[in-house]
């Protein structure tokens, strides 16, 4: 654990919590980290955390909005670092994969506040996330049809479920076998799979 400076302007302070909180929940369940645990972590009493959070609930907000933040700028940058829609495609699922297993107490996070009876902040701010990255898988597919590079038959709401669905099921597996650097030897398969399933 890296130690966190007792005097920091505000802004940087909300950010090392957000980095705490993800530091934790890649070694225990997210449901169980306590705002006691977040300032042993970084050092501080909790009053000091409670200066720049109102309730642990803002900030589990903000982890979720910097989780979608992070994850969607990869994401994008991915995509446009390939020059046809199916090379996209497979851009967007190894970055996530790397989202994956550089920070991997976030999946435990986003099935943790997704499957939250009721609504929050972080639950919508999830919920945003998978309704975002769904929109951009669901481009890029319309895209690989019309240039005649994926099945023109293909329903592309359910491939973006799939690619989505996909991703979460080898995290799943990874967090089963309690190894995130499988991920990347799995993934390479999942989506050789996956684009003969799509493509023409």
């Amino acid at each position: 654990m890296e130690a966190h400076p007792k005097h920091l302007p505000a802004d940087e302070r909300r950010a090392a919590t957000v980095e705490a909180v993800v530091e934790l929940a890649a070694r225990q369940n997210p449901s169980e980290i306590t705002t006691a645990a977040i300032a042993k972590h970084m050092q501080l009493t909790q009053g000091a955390l409670f200066r720049h959070f109102p309730s642990k609930e803002a900030i589990w907000q903000a982890v979720m909005e910097w989780v979608t933040e992070r994850l969607l700028a990869r994401l994008e940058r991915a995509a446009q670092s390939a020059a046809t829609p199916l090379a996209r495609l497979e851009a967007m699922f190894m970055a996530h994969i790397d989202f994956v297993a550089e920070h991997p107490g976030v999946p435990r996070m986003l099935f943790g506040e997704l499957q939250r009876a009721g609504t929050s902040p972080a639950k919508q701010m999830a919920q945003t996330l998978v309704r975002r990255y769904g929109e951009r898988l669901a481009a890029v597919l319309a895209e690989g049809k019309a240039q005649g590079e994926l099945d023109p038959d293909l329903d592309t709401a359910a491939a973006a479920t799939l690619f989505i669905g996909t991703i979460q099921g080898l995290v799943m597996q990874s967090l089963l076998a309690g190894d995130v650097e499988r991920i990347h030897a799995d993934a390479l398969g999942a989506f050789a799979i996956y684009r003969r399933g799509i493509g023409r």
